[in-house]
């Protein structure tokens, strides 16, 4: 009886003492100030998501990622010919901004065009301006676009079609940009305004 409870004492150490090597390995969980916030598996690997970008504003102004992300913002790669993904997902979105400010936050949502054959600066204004006031429209030329959807990582293949209406396969993430960060998190569409809210303003209070 006595050499049993003295193994499984023993065993209780050796997992103790493996659990602390193997933190010590990584650094610690305090490497990440943002992992209580997470709710996706990109710690380690988000420095390689997100980067510049050059795009066109709804102005048809050229404008670069500094001149857009100024405060924590929700980003979302989209078109606006898109039937029923992109509005709900643009107005979850939208919602979620609303909420944080609410809540005391200053946040704002932004859509980056994947079609710029059709979107052009004025369409994508005002289907952002629709969708909330402080939403930016972005597009810009097919190289601006491929450019900075590469960044994100994201996908889009526009579909074989009539040359006005067709439609175009796409990521469906939002991705949530610091200035002084860069990427931090992303969103699945089945994330509801108010749980979107919550992961945001604990980045935001952790920055």
């Amino acid at each position: 009886m006595m050499r049993n409870i003295a193994i499984l004492a023993f065993a209780c150490v050796a997992a103790l003492l493996g659990g602390v090597w193997y933190l010590t390995l990584r650094g610690g969980a305090s490497d990440d100030a943002f992992a209580q916030c997470r709710a996706s598996a990109v710690a380690g690997s988000s420095a390689a998501i997100g980067g510049p970008f050059e795009l066109v504003n709804a102005k048809g102004e050229t404008v670069t990622d500094k001149d857009v992300i100024t405060e924590p913002s929700i980003l979302y790669f989209g078109y606006t010919f898109c039937p029923d993904v992109c509005p709900l997902d643009t107005a979850r979105n939208a919602e979620a901004v609303d909420v944080l400010e609410d809540r005391g936050y200053s946040t704002t949502p932004v859509f980056i065009s994947i079609d710029p054959k059709r979107d052009t600066p004025e369409v994508v204004g005002d289907f952002a301006f629709n969708l909330h006031e402080k939403m930016i429209g972005l597009t810009g030329s097919p190289e601006q676009v491929k450019a900075a959807s590469q960044a994100y990582k994201t996908y889009y293949k526009a579909q074989e079609g009539d040359e006005d209406y067709y439609l175009v396969d796409h990521t469906t993430m939002s991705y949530l940009v610091l200035p002084e960060h860069g990427f931090v998190d992303f969103f699945r569409r089945d994330v509801s305004p108010e749980q979107m809210a919550d992961r945001v303003a604990c980045f935001i209070d952790n920055s």
